[in-house]
């Protein structure tokens, strides 16, 4: 780089030596005049005897406004980048922001604690325990530019300017202005600090390479890949499919994502190997009249151009970055299908290079990375389905540490489909730094909220795509019936995603009129900001569309997930995963971590919750294991929790009703998704007058149940989701007998392969028995006789429970409606229907079904 020193004092000698020693070329020194016939250090003739040009101009302004020759013969050196050490003199800013690089500057105090000439005497006479120097970008107040590095160091009691100055000001300080040869989180500084302004660079392979989109990575993290050799760095660097691995002299590590060369073109770091290499690809006719359209569009940007030849240069002929945007755009109206990043025009500055890319994105060769994915495949249900079955940790499916796997039963026989990756809390920590690290230092955590809603509805509209997989694997994994997991398993979960896409742009605060707004002009507004990383653990009966209503809300608001799906039913999240990496969400923002032990007191589970960079974790599960949650998230961090817990939800049928609705519908609470519902009416409370009327037609509709296939499109009913579960349907049956309640039908398994069992219906049920009390979760209508001349009593019986996740009542009178969903405790009340659930309306209960919503407007994420 070609470097104008402008300083004095034996400081700015040392750096204009290490500046030579590191390969920089000095294109002018810019000095004090000699005082008394003697010259200042950086003055001295070393600097003549190395054929640098010297200047010693008493004075750079007059009055305030530059000195046009002192400008003139500033600007003939070339310089791209002013260095400033110990600089005294006023300096205008003609100078400063003349070089492409613009202006670094030292000062000796930890800024912005002291400034001026006699920083360091304050860090005395404060009492300073820390003193240090920065490195900043010059500006018109010269030290209240933009920070690049700090270095601080302590302060001792008997410390005086000279000492600490001789002891860390002026070495460290030379050192810290231009040295490679420093930990791992002083390069990352540089680099970042230098992004808006290049200067972070180095000599690699004989030429001049810009580093560019640092971040600081996990230091057991292995780096494969071809090692490069950059001068003065303490080790080499590593060339990863991630970018180039950067080592500090603490042996710690940083990751460098896109590489520029001197010729100012700019490549993903990953490609530093294979740069050039590709063979330039033959265009069509088609392809050859959209080249010139934007030979054209070139023109118009670069007018000070005669011709656009293949070899022109977009920036070296004067482009600015509102150019950058508008050539985006003029591609987005020739080709819709060719979405750029503004990116892709740096990194293909030529016109030719431009074309290739554009023509490969449009042909779908654009080079990106490709998703590796070792899939399961079968053919089944007219379709061969392929299933990811390792974890989703940024942006790559991965096995597990160790290789450890297990395998996921379908329900329908009880055969395993497929080995899947068992997460370790070593593979947890991997994922939550994955997630930390691209909210805050990845593109999600940049990206401004409508290109993240664009992203969340191109997830939808692939999902949409995949739906009939998508419900496939559903039915194989969770023996939810296909139509059903087609319409409301998937369904619900594309709209879910839809829904929410459209949130990204409208998460808006509001201005508050203080007390004292006037006359003081003070103005107080609120922001809604991203939580950071969100946990989020579902449970089996609705995988996907459970992952659907935490996740989109999760991501609507530019937080990052780490989700657990349950043990049973693993594999539509990890098809999800796959959707979401081919939609373009960046690495890291989704992660998909499968476990064996479905209780958060495993060890694995339990470090979700105990995770100190989790700011959030959403739950729907049990009550018991909710409060383990609670408890956990307490102690770990005081993180937010989101709870969906257990349920006993009344149904309340009055002899007013439309009997064939509340029937059908009556049915529906109870047996909808095989009873496998958290707001399955938990107990139905039935009229005296019409009770052994609707006992007999539930009966004879029960009775037209088909049990089986869930792949086959006539089946009603289909498998319970896990042996464990369906032997816990049968012993709540024979609990329920030996109470004295009335078996009307079922309450046994279904004698076939895979875990089928019968729908049931128990009368005659009393409030102290266990049934009455304690929620199945499966199929099984609990019915209870009242009065309809007490309608407080049977309210006071509904209510009796611990849970108040839903509630339902029949009744023709508008009044008796009202008065009882009014006195209902529960978080969503339905009159007249039942499990009508929509994206737009928010849903939870309280008490200990949970609190927190999801979906709708009001949802917890931000």
């Amino acid at each position: 780089m070609k470097i104008a020193v402008i300083g004095q004092s034996l400081f700015g000698q040392e750096v204009y030596k290490e500046l030579k020693k590191d390969g920089h070329t000095i294109v002018g020194v810019f000095t004090i005049p000699d005082k008394d016939g003697k010259a200042d250090p950086l003055g001295e003739s070393f600097a003549e005897k190395d054929g640098v040009a010297m200047f010693k101009f008493p004075r750079w302004r007059v009055k305030g406004q530059a000195i046009p020759e002192v400008v003139a013969q500033y600007q003939a050196t070339g310089a791209e980048l002013n260095v400033l050490p110990f600089c005294s003199q006023f300096i205008p800013m003609e100078v400063i922001n003349h070089p492409k690089h613009g202006s670094i500057i030292y000062h000796p105090s930890l800024l912005p604690r002291h400034r001026g000439a006699s920083a360091i005497n304050w860090t005395l006479i404060h009492g300073d325990k820390k003193g240090g120097f920065t490195v900043f970008w010059a500006d018109d107040g010269l030290d209240t530019g933009p920070i690049l590095l700090q270095r601080e160091c302590d302060v001792e009691p008997n410390d005086t300017v000279n000492t600490i100055y001789k002891r860390f000001l002026f070495p460290e300080g030379v050192k810290g202005t231009i040295n490679w040869n420093q930990t791992a989180v002083a390069l990352h500084n540089w680099i970042r600090g230098n992004d808006k302004v290049p200067g972070a660079w180095a000599e690699v392979d004989g030429q001049k390479v810009t580093f560019y989109g640092s971040s600081l990575v996990d230091n057991g993290t292995a780096a494969n890949g071809q090692p490069l050799e950059i001068p003065g760095a303490s080790q080499p660097g590593i060339i990863t499919k991630a970018g180039l691995v950067l080592f500090g002299n603490d042996g710690k590590a940083l990751l460098v994502k896109n590489l520029q060369f001197e010729d100012g073109k700019m490549i993903a770091a990953a490609q530093y190997f294979h740069s050039g290499s590709s063979a330039a690809v033959e265009l069509t006719e088609e392809e050859k009249t959209f080249a010139e359209q934007m030979r054209a569009v070139w023109q118009n940007i670069l007018t000070n151009v005669s011709q656009i030849e293949d070899s022109t240069d977009f920036f070296k002929s004067g482009a600015a970055s509102m150019d950058v945007v508008r050539l985006v755009e003029e591609v987005k109206l020739r080709a819709s299908s060719c979405q750029l990043q503004n990116e892709d025009v740096y990194m293909n500055t030529t016109f030719i290079d431009f074309i290739q890319m554009c023509v490969r994105k449009l042909r779908g060769e654009d080079g990106e990375e490709e998703l590796v994915v070792d899939y399961v495949e079968k053919n089944i249900n007219n379709m061969t389905i392929k299933m990811p079955h390792q974890l989703f940790i940024n942006g790559e499916f991965v096995d597990a540490q160790g290789g450890k796997t297990y395998k996921t039963i379908n329900p329908t026989d009880g055969t395993a489909i497929c080995d899947v990756s068992l997460a370790q809390i070593s593979d947890v920590d991997k994922a939550v730094a994955a997630a930390k690290e691209a909210f805050e230092e990845g593109a999600w955590g940049k990206m401004n909220p409508r290109d993240r809603g664009r992203l969340i509805y191109k997830l939808a509209n692939l999902m949409e795509q995949y739906q009939e997989e998508l419900a496939t694997i559903e039915a194989l994994d969770s023996g939810a019936v296909y139509t059903l997991a087609l319409k409301t398993h998937v369904g619900m979960s594309i709209q879910t995603f839809h829904y929410f896409a459209g949130w990204c742009d409208k998460i808006q605060g509001s201005t508050i009129p203080i007390n004292q707004a006037r006359p003081n002009r003070n103005l107080t507004f609120t922001k809604k900001e991203p939580i950071g990383v969100c946990a989020i653990v579902i449970p089996w009966n609705y995988p996907l569309m459970m992952l659907a209503w935490k996740t989109a809300a999760c991501l609507a608001a530019g937080n990052t997930v780490v989700l657990k799906p349950a043990q049973v039913t693993p594999l539509t999240a990890l098809k999800f995963a796959e959707l979401a990496a081919r939609a373009g969400l960046p690495k890291g923002v989704i992660n998909i971590l499968a476990f064996h032990k479905s209780s958060l007191r495993a060890l694995v589970g339990q470090r979700l919750s105990d995770h100190p960079d989790v700011r959030k974790l959403g739950f729907t599960g049990s009550t018991e294991i909710g409060k383990h949650i609670m408890k956990s998230c307490a102690v770990s961090n005081v993180k937010k929790v989101s709870l969906e817990l257990g349920g006993k939800s009344p149904l309340i049928i009055f002899s007013d009703c439309d009997m064939d609705k509340a029937l059908r519908m009556g049915m529906s609470a109870v047996f909808f998704n095989k009873g496998e519902n958290c707001i399955a009416a938990g107990r139905l409370f039935v009229e005296d007058t019409i009770h052994d009327q609707f006992v007999m037609k539930v009966v004879e509709e029960v009775k037209k149940m088909k049990i089986g296939d869930p792949l086959d499109r006539s089946t009603d009913h289909g498998p319970q989701n896990h042996k464990a579960h369906l032997d816990k349907l049968v012993e709540y049956c024979q609990i329920g007998v030996r109470e004295g309640a009335t078996l009307v039908c079922g309450g046994k398994q279904v004698q076939r392969p895979g875990f089928f069992f019968q729908p049931t219906v128990f009368t005659d049920v009393q409030d102290h028995m266990y049934i009455a009390k304690d929620e199945s979760f499966g199929p099984i209508m609990i019915i209870s006789k009242f009065k309809g001349s007490e309608v407080d009593d049977v309210l006071k019986r509904a209510n009796a429970t611990e849970y108040g996740l839903a509630s339902g009542v029949f009744t023709r009178d508008i009044s008796k409606a009202l008065y009882v969903s009014e006195r209902l405790n529960a978080g969503t009340v339905f009159v007249n229907t039942y499990n009508k659930t929509d994206v737009a309306a928010p849903f939870g209960g309280f008490k200990q079904s949970g609190f927190g919503k999801d979906l709708g407007k009001k949802n917890c994420y931000c």
